[in-house]
């Protein structure tokens, strides 16, 4: 059965925590809730909040930035909040954003992510792990520093908290070489919008490829591959999908240089690269209004779950068994607790 999971995101101007959703989706049993981080409000504190009034929902970050801390410190919130809320609740999703943001908000060279990536997860499962002082010999991240600045005198150290060593790892990866690296050394993959039905066979032979240079054995039925699935509630579909759409425009258009934007590049490679062309254009040129417009009802309609409840249940279907092994839905203003119960229903 696919796990379900509640995505409360990121604030707006001010924040406004959905608890009431939160609370009632641990009470019809989903299984996690995730936040996620850009330039305002912060993916972790959020989550010690909601696993501080929860007793069950496991805590996710989907995604913490790489560029906005350290391994190490990401490693310690983890186990602080792990520790503090109750062992075996917290999860590291993690991931990087484009390099407008990666270098524009957090002052951080781009570099390689995937090599990136690589030594981050690396670090944080020694430090959980308290098998000896960290040692790292990354070609991104080393522990301990001895890079430009350096006086030298940096040491290996192990963590005085004694947490959960077995904190999982979810990478939030898009292309084919970082996808298959997050199958050879993640938990799992934070596929998020990039997974509809049916281009799960575009996606498990590059996974499996991954999967295939691992030492410790772990095959496809131990892989977590989670999907984000945007939902609005409503008896007008129509209507539906264009409230969808301002944000997919945003995302498309706007979030992210134009040489370089992951959402775009989604959109393409789901076989709608000429309104992808068109929505960015129309967007950099401040006519969001008309890029909104262009955004496709069958994009919107594919990779979200949009009508009313009976609406909802059928195309939730083949999404069950497409591969996922855990969904995690996402409102467009903030999950009412109606919302919860019915998708919850839905999803059974």
């Amino acid at each position: 059965m696919v796990k379900l999971g509640l995505s409360i995101g990121f604030s707006a101007a001010k924040i406004d925590m959905p608890m009431d959703a939160v609370l009632r989706a641990e009470a019809v049993g989903f299984d996690s809730v995730w936040t996620f981080e850009t330039y305002g409000s912060d993916a972790l504190t959020p989550l010690a909040y909601v696993g501080a009034l929860t007793k069950k929902l496991r805590l996710g970050t989907a995604i913490a930035q790489a560029a906005a801390r350290t391994p190490a410190n990401l490693a310690m919130a983890a186990q602080t909040i792990d520790a503090m809320c109750g062992r075996g609740r917290m999860m590291v999703g993690l991931g990087v954003s484009g390099p407008q943001i990666v270098e524009g908000w957090y002052g951080q060279p781009w570099g390689k992510p995937n090599t990136r990536l690589r030594d981050y997860t690396a670090i944080m499962k020694k430090i959980w792990r308290r098998e000896g002082p960290v040692s790292h010999d990354g070609k991104e991240i080393a522990l301990p520093y001895t890079g430009p600045g350096s006086i030298g005198l940096g040491k290996p150290l192990k963590s005085v908290l004694h947490g959960n060593p077995d904190i999982p790892v979810y990478l939030g990866t898009g292309t084919t070489t970082n996808i298959r690296m997050t199958a050879e050394i993640a938990d799992g993959w934070l596929a998020g919008t990039k997974w509809v039905p049916g281009r799960e066979t575009e996606f498990i032979p590059i996974i499996e490829e991954g999967l295939a240079k691992r030492t410790d054995g772990k095959v496809l039925k131990d892989f977590e591959i989670i999907a984000q699935i945007p939902v609005y509630m409503s008896t007008d579909v129509k209507a539906s999908l264009a409230a969808l759409k301002p944000n997919i425009a945003l995302y498309v258009g706007g979030m992210g240089a134009k040489e370089m934007n992951f959402h775009k590049d989604n959109m393409v490679n789901r076989g709608f690269k000429a309104e992808a062309e068109k929505i960015q254009e129309l967007y950099l040129a401040g006519r969001k209004d008309e890029a909104n417009d262009v955004v496709p009802d069958d994009y919107v309609d594919a990779g979200c779950l949009v009508g009313d409840a009976q609406r909802i249940k059928e195309r939730w279907k083949p999404w069950a068994t497409s591969g996922i092994t855990g969904a995690v839905f996402a409102g467009p203003n903030r999950p009412t607790v109606e919302m919860v119960d019915a998708l919850a229903q839905a999803a059974r």
